[in-house]
């Protein structure tokens, strides 16, 4: 009778074990899991992708669950760059502790069933495109010790109900739309909240809230006076709103305020005559999709065919030593190099005489390198052209570097945005042999010229706001509108030329450089930035290190438009390390800026600070995509001409110096 009793006591564990794995995180939490993950509709960084090739949630990216795996407890995905709207269903994860979503590209309104989540601890929102007001039902979250919504579109009044927050210490609602006073007053001789007058005798609204430690209220709409219970933090937590209180710093003006106010019942007006956004409908359609993966696999064919054709012609091609001087004869007359061009079919050939006579015989040099020149020249209608002309001999110039100029060429055409120079064409002859690019060119030189060796007083403040909000405008076409990503090989001040209204234009004159020449040798290399390089072989994971590593560029970038110092300098080393001490202080980020600067606006300033820290965060995978980085340009500074003019009594001479 032993051995039975042993073989059940065996049988009982063994299915004790079995439904220990099986008892998961509760099916309603599932459900609401998969219905965040239908609301969105981007995901570049592939953040989700394990959600669908494991069963288990715990195990999905951004999840955590409790210790008994019966509940999730956290959904983090601070940095990820999706884009969605959030699914009302996220009010059914009962057990949550942290919703942290900072940094994306999240749009429409805050579901109100958040406030059902009574565990939250934390709920961070920020630096997303949120509009609508902030839902009362938040304030039924009674755990919650940090609420941060900073940097969206939210509008409407701040809500009474957060005042029931008693466990809150600290709240950011900064750089919003919101309206209306801040609620919350021991004295009755503030302003009212909603129509209402704040009771003497009772406190209300924020000054509820005995735990608050930090806020943020700055760069929003708000009216009236700062209630005295918060006179305890910091002026710079109320600047940039339209108080009528003569202690807060940096009042928007008046016009302002009254064109907020008006924008503001204008949105209320749509959402009352039924005019919500249908975020379902914003998705990638089907049949797109089906379309993109056929019109790919075209591509690849295509792709294959000519090499496979190329690769059968190469056998029957003699080697030559011929190199580039320009006029030389070539010693072997009969070397060809030439496969399909019907990559090029659309690009316009120039003669190799043509930019001769353009470029003065090839004397007017602005740019030169080991593997390359770039020479100034106008074309006969007129337009400035810059030619970049790559020097390598024949002999080192296979058949597959010959398709890989190609496809390089093919890709810099497809380019077409204000904010990146345009290539106009190429020249590609044998005898003598050399092969070009011709770009539009842009009269007023680099950026790096202007800052280190012209006159920066023609870079006033305004001029460097709109040279760091184009160069942004650039780079998230590049990165995100181009497909497959297109990144700068070398982004830096001599990288951006300027027009002759100092319109910012990206230029990269080394990009097929490094992706041609780099690979004469052996086929392989290793990129500025680190990335392994090599045209055939560049995969998605790949092309991502290229687009983050641009992304640190533009911090730099910035750091240097703001300064007015070199990124590396002898005497005072890596501007990064210089400038780290003053971005972690909100109250020294002033010394970063050039002293010869005039009329610098400190919210302008610390959004340029905000988009840096976020551009050189040491984790690649922290930086956010370039769609976050531009938004937070584009929103936070506002560089039109009303906004000039209202701030400052200088603004007519600065608006003159600027176009």
């Amino acid at each position: 009778m032993r051995f039975p009793t042993f073989l059940h006591l065996l049988l009982a564990t063994q299915m004790g074990y079995l439904f220990l794995e099986t008892l998961s995180v509760q099916e309603e939490e599932v459900s609401a899991l998969k219905a965040f993950v239908g609301a969105i509709s981007e995901d570049p960084l592939a953040k989700l992708s394990d959600w669908s090739t494991s069963t288990d949630p715990c195990r999905w990216y951004g999840i955590k669950c409790s210790d008994s795996k019966n509940h999730v407890i956290s959904l983090n995905f601070a940095n990820s760059s999706l884009k969605g709207f959030l699914a009302p269903e996220l009010g059914s994860l009962k057990s949550l502790q942290e919703l942290i979503l900072n940094n994306n590209l999240f749009y429409g309104a805050i579901p109100k069933q958040i406030g059902m989540l009574k565990n939250l601890r934390v709920l961070d929102l920020s630096v997303n495109r949120l509009l609508g007001p902030i839902p009362s039902e938040i304030g039924d979250l009674s755990n919650i010790t940090t609420l941060n919504l900073h940097f969206n579109g939210l509008t409407g009044a701040i809500p009474l109900e957060l005042g029931n927050l008693v466990n809150l210490a600290a709240l950011y609602l900064d750089r919003n739309k919101l309206s209306g006073p801040i609620p919350g007053s021991k004295s009755s001789n503030s302003s009212t909240v909603h129509g209402m007058a704040i009771s003497e005798s009772n406190t209300t609204g924020l000054c509820q809230l005995t735990k608050l430690k930090v806020a943020d209220f700055s760069y929003n709409f708000l009216l009236g006076k700062v209630p005295t219970c918060l006179e305890y933090l910091p002026r710079t937590s109320f600047q940039g709103n339209c108080f009528q209180d003569k202690d807060s710093i940096y009042h928007r003006s008046s016009q302002q305020c009254i064109s907020a106010e008006n924008q503001e019942t204008a949105e209320e007006t749509y959402e009352l005559s039924g005019g919500r956004i249908n975020h379902q409908n914003l998705k990638e359609p089907v049949w797109l999709l089906i379309l993109e993966v056929f019109t790919g696999a075209a591509f690849v064919i295509f792709f294959v065919t000519c090499f496979v054709r190329a690769a059968k012609r190469c056998k029957s091609k003699s080697k030559s030593n011929v190199v580039i001087p320009w006029k030389r004869t070539p010693t072997i007359k009969d070397h060809k190099i030439s496969i399909d061009d019907g990559l090029l079919k659309t690009m316009l050939r120039f003669s190799r005489q043509e930019l001769e006579v353009a470029c003065e015989d090839f004397s007017n040099i602005i740019g030169s390198s080991p593997d390359s020149r770039v020479y100034k020249g106008t074309l006969k209608d007129g337009p400035e052209i810059a030619v970049i002309s790559l020097a390598v001999s024949v002999s080192h110039w296979p058949i597959r570097l010959e398709l890989c100029f190609q496809k390089e060429v093919a890709n810099l055409s497809r380019l077409n945005h204000e904010n990146t120079s345009k290539l106009l064409g190429y020249c590609k002859e044998n005898e003598p042999f050399l092969r070009m690019l011709v770009f539009e060119y842009a009269s007023n030189g680099t950026l790096y010229e202007h800052l280190h060796y012209g006159d920066t007083g023609h870079l006033s403040w305004l001029r460097r706001l709109k040279i760091a909000i184009g160069v942004a405008r650039g780079l998230r076409y590049l990165h995100t509108e181009v497909q497959p990503p297109f990144t700068i090989s070398e982004l830096n001040s001599n990288a951006v030329y300027l027009t002759e209204d100092f319109s910012p234009k990206l230029v990269d004159f080394e990009r097929w450089t490094t992706t041609i020449v780099s690979k004469s040798d052996n086929g392989l290399s290793y990129s500025s930035n680190g990335g392994l390089n090599n045209g055939f072989l560049e995969n998605s994971e790949t092309r991502k290190m290229y687009v983050q590593g641009n992304t640190y560029d533009l911090g730099v970038l910035l750091l240097e438009l703001i300064s007015g110092r070199p990124p590396h300098c002898k005497d005072r080393g890596c501007i990064v390390n210089w400038a780290m001490e003053y971005l972690q202080h909100s109250d020294k980020l002033s010394m970063l800026v050039d002293p010869e600067l005039k009329n610098v606006k400190p919210g302008d300033l610390s959004v340029l600070c905000s988009v840096i820290s976020l551009c050189i965060d040491p984790e690649p995978s922290k930086r956010p995509s370039m769609q976050i980085l531009c938004a937070m340009l584009e929103d936070g500074i506002d560089i039109s001409v009303g906004a000039i003019l209202s701030e400052s009594s200088l603004a007519w001479a600065e608006l003159a110096l600027s176009v």
